[in-house]
């Protein structure tokens, strides 16, 4: 069977056989204060995201790709420090012209976006804590941070779930797709060039995000 890990060149890259969860100090949601470490360098400098979430906040995310309109509603109570960070990005337009670099048509079914680079090793310049992964579950429609493999080494690249996936609660679940999922799923269709692997790659229908809007009430 073909494993799921991703390849040793894409340090960013979630892999399916991470076993790293976050410490049982997890904070409580939502939370009120937010810790942003400088971290690496930045594919687009944007400075560090505010400490001082807005926990009470309800945010809507609108990623407008090539494809179509993908609209997600972010967690904000359950992974306060996550959105914050998103929807930062968002409002500094990291996240515009960007490629989704990733696609992976065997379990974890993902397209994985969020790095300016297009490379899979790309971030924001800050790593950021892990949140809301007891009992994560990643359901088609799922927006999840994606990682290194090393507990609470978040950044800006984030992976939609495209089919029901059984990977471990290891990346944070911040989103759910209200709109557009069969958008993702149609790419998927279309398959990856298994760059990485077999069903592992770059999807051969290209994915551009072409800005993120935030509407917040």
């Amino acid at each position: 069977a073909a494993s799921a890990t991703s390849s040793a060149t894409s340090s960013a890259t979630p892999s399916a056989s991470a076993s790293a969860t976050s410490s049982a100090s997890a904070q409580a949601e939502p939370a009120s204060t937010c810790s942003y470490q400088a971290s690496g360098t930045a594919a687009r400098k944007v400075g560090l995201p505010p400490s001082k979430p807005d926990g009470t906040a309800t945010y809507q995310a609108t990623i407008h790709t090539n494809r179509g309109d993908v609209v997600i509603d972010l967690l904000n109570s359950k992974a306060t420090c996550t959105v914050n960070s998103f929807v930062y990005l968002a409002s500094k337009k990291y996240f515009n012209s960007t490629h989704c670099h990733r696609l992976t048509t065997i379990d974890p079914y993902v397209l994985q976006c969020g790095d300016p680079t297009g490379t899979g090793s790309g971030g924001p310049g800050y790593t950021f804590n892990s949140e809301n992964l007891a009992g994560a579950k990643y359901t088609a429609g799922t927006l999840a941070m994606a990682n290194t493999g090393t507990p609470d080494s978040n950044g800006s690249q984030f992976f939609i779930v495209y089919k029901n996936s059984k990977l471990g609660a290891s990346y944070t679940p911040f989103g759910e797709v209200v709109k557009g999922l069969g958008i993702i799923q149609n790419v998927a269709k279309a398959g990856s060039d298994n760059a990485n692997g077999s069903g592992d790659g770059h999807p051969k229908e290209k994915v551009v995000i072409d800005s993120v809007t935030i509407k917040k009430t």
